[in-house]
């Protein structure tokens, strides 16, 4: 079995390339930390195989809370990611979501048909 992890990123919020860097950095921190809790197997599997990582577009915040509901109806570990406000965005806008790393086909039941960033 292979392992993976996505990081989808709103493609409608304007941030500059270092803000969406630092986003999809977030987003895969979060949600590697919740697999490492509640799915050891599939953290340590997803180490040793090299810690694959795919980024991808969701179309807005909408798009983004049903790919989220989508993961978590799966059991997959995922986290959202809504940024503090410091610099570009608004407070609590949320940015990106983190999914996995989980077996590779479960997370493309998800996010299978979105296209890279």
């Amino acid at each position: 079995m292979e392992y993976k992890q996505v990081i989808v990123v709103r493609e409608d919020l304007d941030i500059s390339e270092g803000k969406r860097a630092a986003q999809v950095a977030h987003g895969a921190l979060s949600a590697a930390l919740e697999a490492r809790e509640k799915h050891t197997k599939w953290y340590k599997e997803w180490l040793r195989e090299g810690q694959r990582k795919v980024v991808l577009r969701a179309e807005d915040l909408g798009h983004l809370r049903a790919l989220h509901e989508k993961a978590r109806a799966l059991k997959l570990p995922c986290a959202s990611i809504d940024d503090a406000g410091l610099t570009e965005l608004p407070p609590g806008t949320t940015t990106v979501l983190g999914i996995g790393p989980a077996p590779e086909d479960l997370v493309d039941q998800v996010t299978g048909s979105l296209p890279l960033l």
